[in-house]
């Protein structure tokens, strides 16, 4: 069901540009979050991350392809966007819940910006040790790659499990409800993600909403809407390539989402990863922190290819190849240059 990668020897389009939030330091909200939220979260026993007990896969019914959207030849992978699909159990996200809403994750990792009120996101290993163990899991890695139709892994350290909360007027009354696709009363703003691939995870209860889809600008010039999650389900979606939203769920209390980014695991595969959507909401030492050790491991990894290439070529007795040597070394003073523009003071 995977689509194929995209053929390197393509000359790649120019990448779309990525609109961030206004603030531009991290910013704490300024409501509270409902009392109940904290409160139903908890649980009596906090277990590890076991994908026997805590995994339920079950392959997505349709995998939007970047042709099928217009937006052919863009981004890394064939894949555009998946229908949502059953990835974790209800008890894998009561753990997650529980991690999400304990008192030292929201004491110091709440967030809020023009694009969405209540964010929850930076907590690490340490503060969400369930979390970190489910999206690095063999299996999970396994079931988003094939989706995506290359080989991904978490993007950075501080983009996993990225959570969106929004709450709603429970006394809404369903004749209320309007298409909120060109208004402002969506739950996110339009925007491109910071990293190519995103899996995006249902955390509320969807029973009774009505909405919650994700609306996508397609290169057609129209939208098109990829319906809601379901509690424990998960969309797959080439963020970087695709201008988004998601559109706000009336009917119900809530609508939590969990987001995790991810990038491409083979570090010869072009990498057109930005900070820009993040940056403002972000604690800065830790993010350039992850963002530059990535990059440099990047780096590595292509010199060790190319050195090994050139060793191999010499020891075949062929000629050195100074247009492939220029070319290589030009490409890697690009990606240097463009990880300085993302490390802004």
């Amino acid at each position: 069901m995977a689509t194929s990668v995209l053929p390197i020897s393509l000359p790649p389009l120019a990448p779309p540009t990525v609109v961030g939030p206004k603030v531009r330091c991290p910013t704490r909200p300024t409501h509270s979050l409902p009392q109940y939220l904290i409160d139903e979260a908890r649980i009596p026993e906090r277990v590890a991350f076991d994908p026997k007990k805590h995994l339920n896969y079950v392959e997505p019914d349709k995998i939007y392809s970047m042709r099928e959207i217009g937006l052919e030849g863009q981004g890394i992978s064939n894949t555009a966007a998946s229908t949502p699909f059953s990835l974790f159990t209800p008890e894998a996200i009561a753990q997650m819940r529980a991690e999400i809403f304990s008192q030292p994750v929201l004491e110091s990792c709440q967030y809020s910006s023009d694009f969405a009120k209540n964010m929850i996101r930076g907590f690490g290993p340490r503060l969400a040790p369930f979390i970190f163990a489910a999206w690095h899991s063999p299996e999970v890695l396994a079931a988003v790659s094939k989706i995506a139709g290359i080989e991904l892994v978490p993007a950075i350290e501080f983009d996993v499990g990225h959570i969106n909360i929004s709450v709603n007027n429970a006394n809404t009354e369903l004749s209320q409800i309007k298409d909120t696709t060109n208004s402002d009363d969506s739950a996110f703003a339009w925007h491109r993600d910071s990293f190519p691939f995103v899996c995006v995870t249902m955390l509320s209860d969807c029973t009774g909403m009505v909405g919650g889809e994700t609306a996508l600008k397609t290169g057609f010039g129209d939208i098109m809407k990829v319906r809601g999650p379901a509690k424990g389900t998960a969309v797959v979606m080439q963020g970087r390539y695709i201008e988004h939203q998601a559109l706000k769920a009336m009917g119900g209390r809530e609508r939590i989402s969990m987001v995790t980014s991810f990038r491409p695991k083979n570090p010869l595969i072009r990498d057109e990863v930005v900070l820009t959507g993040v940056r403002g909401i972000s604690t800065l030492p830790e993010l350039y922190g992850q963002y530059t050790q990535y990059r440099l491991e990047v780096l590595e990894e292509r010199i060790r290819a190319m050195e090994k290439k050139i060793r191999d070529r010499e020891r075949c007795g062929r000629t050195f190849d100074i247009s492939e040597a220029r070319s290589f070394v030009t490409e890697q003073k690009q990606f240097l240059e463009a990880t300085l523009l993302e490390l802004v003071e």
